[in-house]
């Protein structure tokens, strides 16, 4: 008995296991393990002043992602694919640039990982895509991706899901083409609309219904902003999207965008 217990003793002190990030960039693909990436000749310490997973200054041991990103060019398309199939999609330009904002892709160390993000929650590991001077660059939120397990190069959202497109016909002014883009930039990464979307965390936008079509137009932008104030499970996923994140205008034409896609399901 004595044996057992300090066998499990030992097994409860190892280090977690090292994870594998998986790119798929077109021409060529790459495993890259953590103590790979630990190692890596370009790799530093970073501090994060206003980290938008953990709510507070963090510190991260990190490499530049541009220098993994290898045969990818600014009009390129990329997208990070999270362990709980969160899929953020990122333009590449913003990822391959030096400043004012840069991307860092933060590697968690099984030997000393790093904090939950909340009660009963895993971190933001393995792997974090962490950006420095992010408000300089203008970088939102869903452009932090966590747990990422894949970055991999696809055609632009468009081409790939033409369920999501509005009327082609609309002015090139329209609040809803603008709503488009904001949708892609917030929502995209964990919803689906019209069956379309490589998301698996949230529910569909338009189909069965819109939520336009069953919340009053108040608790809807409450729900937005919001979402715990709106309704509580302790398995609620949702980030509220401040003013800071998205203004009272951008937040008009994500709506518009939403109600005009009520007019277009399959």
């Amino acid at each position: 008995m004595r044996h057992c217990l300090a066998l499990l003793v030992l097994l409860l002190s190892l280090p977690l296991s090292a994870a594998q990030l998986h790119l798929d960039l077109g021409a060529t693909t790459r495993q890259w393990s953590s103590a790979e990436l630990l190692d890596h000749p370009q790799a530093r310490d970073i501090r994060i002043d206003q980290d938008v997973s953990y709510k507070r200054p963090m510190h991260y041991r990190a490499v530049p992602l541009a220098v993994l990103l290898q045969g990818v060019t600014a009009s390129d398309h990329l997208q990070a694919v999270a362990l709980d199939g969160f899929a953020a999609e990122m333009p590449a330009a913003a990822l391959l640039q030096h400043g004012p904002a840069q991307a860092w892709l933060a590697v968690e160390d099984p030997g000393k990982p790093w904090p939950a993000l909340g009660q009963d929650k895993p971190s933001a590991g393995p792997f974090y895509l962490v950006w420095t001077a992010a408000q300089a660059g203008g970088i939102r939120p869903e452009q932090w991706p966590f747990q990422i397990s894949t970055i991999r190069k696809l055609a632009a959202v468009e081409a790939r899901f033409p369920a999501l497109l509005p009327d082609p016909q609309l002015p090139a002014d329209s609040p809803v083409r603008q709503g488009f883009a904001l949708f892609q930039q917030n929502c995209l990464a964990c919803h689906r609309l019209n069956g379309a979307g490589d998301a698996q965390v949230g529910p569909d936008l338009n189909m069965p219904h819109n939520p336009t079509e069953y919340f009053q137009p108040a608790y809807l932008r409450k729900l937005i902003r919001d979402p715990q104030s709106l309704r509580q499970w302790p398995q609620a996923k949702m980030p509220g999207f401040a003013q800071s994140v998205l203004s009272e205008q951008e937040l008009d034409a994500l709506l518009a965008y939403l109600g005009h896609m009520a007019g277009r399901r399959p």
